[in-house]
């Protein structure tokens, strides 16, 4: 695959992702762990990282997050997470999931992009699932940024490239 393509994918990829990181690194305490507040903001961060990282792994039946990171999110019955997780812990996840879709759109080949991913009822091939990825998690990033200018008046700008260069 063009190395044009991979770069032009992940300005927008990574940008999306940065995104998310200043929606959460934006949040007021208060806020953050505000149980009242639904959705819960950690919450909305937990299940945008979740669902990021899950879609980057391909058809891997045997996907679990990282520590301290449950399945909560593939429970049909929408268990919540037995506890708030902390801002370092969203973010050292959001590290993890960076890095992982960063080394998926470099390994990305035109072979790979027309595999096809079978989630639930749906099927895509993995070019279409990078996309359905990068707008799931924007979609949240944008949920988190208006409950932030909502509830302070104040919300992260808007990112328009990757911080990070893709480094072919």
């Amino acid at each position: 695959m063009d190395n044009l393509y991979k770069t032009i994918i992940w300005s927008q990829f990574g940008a999306a992702i940065d995104t998310l990181e200043n929606a959460i690194r934006a949040c007021p305490d208060d806020l953050w762990g505000d149980r009242k507040q639904k959705p819960e903001y950690w919450y909305l961060a937990y299940h945008t990282l979740f669902f990021l990282d899950y879609y980057l792994s391909g058809q891997d039946d045997d996907f679990k997050p990282p520590e301290p990171f449950t399945l909560s999110e593939l429970d049909p019955s929408g268990v919540m997470p037995d506890r708030v997780y902390t801002k370092d812990e969203l973010l050292t996840y959001l590290k993890h999931c960076h890095e992982k879709a960063r080394k998926v759109i470099k390994e990305m080949t035109e072979q790979w992009i027309e595999q096809q991913y079978k989630f639930a009822k749906v099927t895509l091939n993995y070019g279409e699932l990078l996309l359905y990825n990068m707008r799931h998690f924007q979609h949240h990033a944008a949920q988190l940024n208006m409950i932030l200018r909502r509830e302070t008046d104040s919300a992260p700008g808007w990112v328009f490239t990757a911080k990070k260069p893709l480094g072919l």
